[in-house]
C-alpha cells in the first residue's frame, strides 16, 4: 500500500530519516538524534497522538474480528483530502466522519465501504453546505420566488384497456387527436423507435410507444421555463408582424412558500438540491424527514411528490408514480398552501394521471383547477383537451366556445375548436379556425395534426392552397414530405409510393395470395350478403360519395373476433405469415366498393407498414387508384403494393362492384425488436 504523502522531510537533516508506516497506513519519518539515536519526547508524544486519533487499536480489532479492510478505507478516503500535520494533531478528522456522529469508527468504515447508507441528516448537512457556496456553473437553489415548471399536459402512450379511460372516437388513421400541452400522444414524423414512458414495472423494461423522441423531463420545482411562441412561417423577418418580433414579456415567478416555510427555506433547498442532482432516493428520504418534521408544510409535501415522481421514472415503476400522484393531492389540500403551489401541484397531478392513462381522474383534477382558478384560460384549454381524451367532443366543444367568447384570439382554442368542427364534418366552418390558430403561432398550435387537417379540409373544398400548408408542415418537421404525411413514423425507413414484391422481400406471401385468389374471392363473396352484417360501412369519413364496405379479419395484429370462422380457408392461408398477421399497425380485410364512389385524397397514419391489394372482382374499366402522382388499376389475381403513408385517392366509376383483399405488412426494414415493441395503431 502506498504511504500517505502529507508529511514532508523535517528541516534538520543531520541523519537520513527512516520511514515508519503504522497500521493505518500513515507514514511518519523519525529523525534520529545525533547523540543517541532514540526518539525525543516530542516525537513520542506525536506518535501517541497520531495513533490515538486514528483509532489504530479499534482498527486492529475491526480487521481482526469483522474482516473490514480498515487500512484501505483510510487510504482511499485520504486521497480525497489533504490535511497538514497540525490539523491531524488537533483531531480534525471530520473528513472521515461518514455517519455524522462526530468521530471516525467502525460505522464510518462501513459507510465508506458501501455496507451502510449515509444518514439523511448528513446528506442534508452536506447539501446545505454546498448551497451556501455559489459555484459559477451551479444551479441556484430554489427560493420563495422560484417557479414550478408547469409543462403542458401530455400523454405519450396508448392507455391500457383495463384502465378507466375511454378512447375517443377520433383516434384513427387521420383523426387521432392528442396533446402536447395541447393534444395527446404527439408523434413526430421520421422518428426512431422510442420507449413509452408509461412504466412496465419490469426492471429495465418498458412498454414501447413511438412519441416525440424525448424523455419525460426531470421534474423541476424551482424555475418555470418560458415557452416561446412559434411565429408563422415567413420568408424573411421583415415579413413578420411587428408584434411577432417584439420580445416576449417574462412571466411572473410563482410564490411557492408560505410565511412559515420561508423560515425553513434552507432545509427545503438542501433536499431540493439532492433531487435536482438526480439523487432521487436520497431526495425522497430527505423530504420524508422534512414531512415528518413539518407535516403541515405544503412545499415539503410537494417536494416529496416531485422526488417520488423522479424515483418512479428511475425505477420505471407505475406503483411509485401512483404514490407520487397521491402525494401531489395531499400537498394541494394542506392548509396555507399558496395559490401558485396549488396550481402547480394539481397541474402536475393531472399530467401524471394522463401519463398513467387515468384520463377520467385527470379530467376531475382539471375540473377542480378550473373551479379554483376560473379566469385562467390556459387551464380551461387543458380541460378541453382532457374532454377530448375521453372521447367527449361535445364537452370539449363547450369549453372552447367559452374560451373563445372571452379570448377570441386564443390560437390554442382555435385549432382545437377547428379540429372538432372538422370531426363533425363541418369542413368549411373548420377552416378559418384551423388557419387562424396556426397563424397565431401560440404555444401548442404548431402541431402536425393541425397542418394535416387544415390541408385536408382545403382539399375537400377544392382549394389548392392545401399543398401550401402541407409544405409548411413539412418545413416545420411534421411531415416527411408534402406527399408523405403520416405522423407515427420510424426514422430512416425506405420511402417510395409503389413497391414490387421483390422490393418487399415478401415474395412467398405474394405468391400464396396470387395462387389462391379464387379461393379467397369465393369465401368473400359467400359473406357479402348484407343480411350477414359482416361487411360494415367505412367509418373514417374518407368518402366524398358512394358506398364502401369492409370486412376485417385481423386488426392491430389480432384476429377480429369470430371473423375467421366465416372464411376459414383465407385465414388458414395467412396464418404462417407473421409479417401480415402480426402487423400491429395494420389490418387484413376485404374491401367492396360500389359504383359511383370517390375516396378523398388521404394518407395512412404510419410509415411502418406497406399495403397489399389483391384484386378479386375488378370491372374492366372505371376503377383506379392514385398514389402521389402515379395512377394505376387493379387486376384480378394480381397484387398491387404501395406505401399508404403517401397521399392516395380512389375512384370507382364502373357499373358493378369492385372487390379486393387488403393485407398490411410490416415495412421490411423494421427490425424484429421494432416489430415487437412498436405500439399498435
Amino acid at each position: 500500500m502506498a504511504p500517505r504523502k502529507n508529511f514532508r522531510n523535517q528541516a534538520k537533516k543531520e541523519v537520513k530519516p527512516a520511514a515508519v508506516v503504522n497500521k493505518n497506513g500513515v507514514k511518519a519519518e523519525a529523525t534520529v538524534a545525533a547523540s543517541g539515536g532514540g526518539f525525543s519526547g516530542t516525537k513520542i508524544f506525536t506518535w501517541f497522538m497520531v495513533l490515538a486519533l486514528l483509532g489504530v487499536w479499534s482498527s486492529v480489532a475491526v480487521v481482526w474480528f469483522d474482516l473490514v479492510d480498515y487500512d484501505n478505507v483510510i487510504a482511499e478516503r485520504a486521497k480525497e483530502f489533504r490535511f497538514n500535520f497540525s490539523e491531524v494533531l488537533q483531531g480534525k478528522l471530520s473528513a472521515y466522519d461518514a455517519d455524522g456522529d462526530g468521530d471516525f469508527d467502525v460505522e464510518d468504515a462501513k459507510v465508506l465501504l458501501g455496507l451502510k447508507e449515509r444518514p439523511v441528516s448528513v446528506l442534508l448537512r452536506e447539501a446545505k453546505e454546498e448551497s451556501a457556496v455559489k459555484e459559477p456553473d451551479a444551479v441556484p437553489p430554489p427560493d420563495d420566488d422560484a417557479a414550478v415548471p408547469l409543462p403542458p399536459i401530455s400523454d405519450d402512450f396508448i392507455p391500457d384497456d383495463s384502465r378507466d379511460e375511454a378512447t375517443h372516437p377520433y383516434e384513427d388513421e387521420n383523426n387521432a387527436i392528442d396533446t402536447k400541452g395541447e393534444l395527446v400522444e404527439k408523434a413526430q414524423p421520421q422518428q426512431t423507435v422510442e420507449e413509452s414512458k408509461q412504466y412496465n414495472d419490469q426492471p429495465g423494461s418498458l412498454e414501447t410507444k413511438e412519441t416525440e423522441a424525448e424523455s419525460v423531463p426531470e421534474p423541476e420545482a424551482d424555475v418555470e421555463p418560458e415557452v416561446e411562441s412559434v411565429p408563422e412561417l415567413k420568408e424573411n423577418a421583415e415579413d413578420q408582424p411587428k408584434d411577432k418580433l417584439q420580445e416576449k414579456p417574462k412571466k411572473k415567478k410563482p410564490k411557492l412558500l408560505n410565511k412559515f416555510e420561508k423560515t425553513i427555506k434552507m432545509e427545503i433547498d438542501a433536499a431540493e438540491k439532492l433531487r435536482k442532482k438526480g439523487k432521487v432516493e436520497e431526495a425522497v428520504r430527505a423530504f420524508e424527514t422534512l414531512v415528518l418534521q413539518y407535516p403541515q408544510s405544503p412545499r415539503c409535501r410537494y417536494g416529496k411528490a416531485l422526488a417520488e415522481d423522479g424515483l418512479a421514472e428511475k425505477m420505471l415503476s407505475n406503483d411509485m408514480l401512483q404514490k407520487a400522484i397521491g402525494t401531489y393531492k395531499e400537498a394541494s389540500e394542506l392548509p396555507n398552501a399558496t395559490p401558485d403551489l396549488i396550481k402547480a401541484t394539481l397541474k402536475k397531478r393531472a399530467e401524471r394521471q394522463q401519463f398513467l392513462g387515468r384520463m377520467r381522474g385527470a379530467l376531475a383534477t382539471l375540473e377542480k383547477l378550473v373551479q379554483i382558478f376560473p379566469e385562467d384560460v390556459a387551464l380551461k384549454n387543458d380541460l378541453g383537451v382532457a374532454h377530448l381524451l375521453i372521447g367527449d367532443n361535445k364537452g370539449a366543444k363547450r369549453i372552447y366556445e367559452e374560451v373563445l367568447a372571452t379570448a377570441p384570439s386564443d390560437g390554442f382554442a382555435k385549432v382545437h375548436y377547428g379540429f372538432i368542427l372538422k370531426s363533425e364534418n363541418k369542413i368549411a366552418e373548420s377552416i378559418p379556425f384551423l388557419r387562424d390558430g396556426l397563424e397565431s403561432g401560440h404555444p401548442g398550435t404548431d402541431d402536425g395534426r393541425f397542418y394535416f387537417h387544415l390541408g385536408d379540409a382545403l382539399q375537400r373544398m377544392g382549394d389548392d392552397s392545401a399543398y401550401k400548408w402541407y409544405e409548411r408542415g413539412h418545413l416545420r418537421g411534421h411531415f416527411a414530405s408534402v406527399w408523405q404525411r403520416s405522423l407515427y413514423n420510424v426514422d430512416g425507413l425506405k420511402a417510395q409510393p409503389w413497391w414490387t414484391p421483390k422490393d418487399t422481400g415478401y415474395m412467398d406471401l405474394v405468391k400464396t395470395l396470387e395462387r389462391n385468389w379464387r379461393i379467397i374471392r369465393d369465401e368473400a363473396q359467400s359473406v357479402m350478403d348484407k343480411t350477414t352484417g359482416l361487411f360494415v360501412p367505412e367509418e373514417e369519413n374518407l368518402r366524398e360519395k358512394g358506398e364502401w364496405g369492409q370486412f376485417t379479419l385481423w386488426q392491430q395484429g389480432k384476429k377480429a373476433g369470430e371473423a375467421c370462422r366465416s372464411v376459414p380457408k383465407t385465414c388458414g392461408l395467412l396464418e404462417r405469415y407473421p409479417e401480415a398477421t402480426g402487423c400491429k399497425r395494420g389490418q387484413i380485410k376485404f374491401s367492396v366498393m360500389q359504383p359511383g364512389t370517390h375516396v378523398w385524397p388521404h394518407t395512412g397514419p404510419t410509415n411502418c407498414r406497406l399495403r397489399m391489394h389483391l384484386g378479386l372482382v375488378i370491372p374492366k374499366t372505371g376503377c383506379k387508384i392514385r398514389c402521389t402522382n402515379d395512377t394505376r388499376a387493379w387486376e384480378e389475381g394480381k397484387v398491387l403494393i404501395f406505401d399508404d403513408s403517401f397521399e392516395h385517392e380512389v375512384w370507382q366509376d364502373a357499373d358493378s362492384y369492385r372487390l379486393i383483399f387488403i393485407v398490411d405488412v410490416w415495412h421490411p426494414e423494421l427490425t424484429q425488436y421494432q416489430r415487437q415493441t412498436l405500439s399498435s395503431i
